[in-house]
């Protein structure tokens, strides 16, 4: 039964999406739906987490917009995001980056990695 269930979500995959890790500036291009139309929203910010694995992997990324932070997570594979663009490589080592929550200013800075 087990090898049923991990064929079809292998089959779900999308391909060459995980070129990032946790601590990387990303762009997400997802798309919305109002309505009867369809566009696609940019949301920028620091991945704050990646959990799970396979079909049923999420990404966390968080961004300060007008002095709030928010944060979004989504699924990897989902049909919904369009591309996931790394704009600066981050240097962490954390896997997860919830400090970043307490943090305002410059104490919520990354450090950039030279890879």
């Amino acid at each position: 039964m087990n090898d049923i269930i991990k064929k079809i979500e292998d089959a779900q995959l999308k391909e060459g999406v995980g070129n990032f890790r946790v601590g990387d500036t990303v762009r997400v291009y997802a798309k919305i739906k109002e309505g009867n139309r369809e566009r696609i929203q940019m949301f920028e910010g620091i991945v704050m987490k990646r959990q799970n694995g396979g079909s049923r992997e999420t990404f966390t990324v968080r961004k300060i917009s007008s002095g709030v932070g928010v944060e979004k997570t989504w699924p990897l594979h989902t049909p919904l995001i369009e591309k996931v663009d790394v704009v600066r490589r981050g240097k962490v080592r954390r896997a997860k980056l919830n400090y970043l929550r307490d943090r305002v200013g410059k104490a919520a800075k990354v450090k950039e990695a030279s890879r």
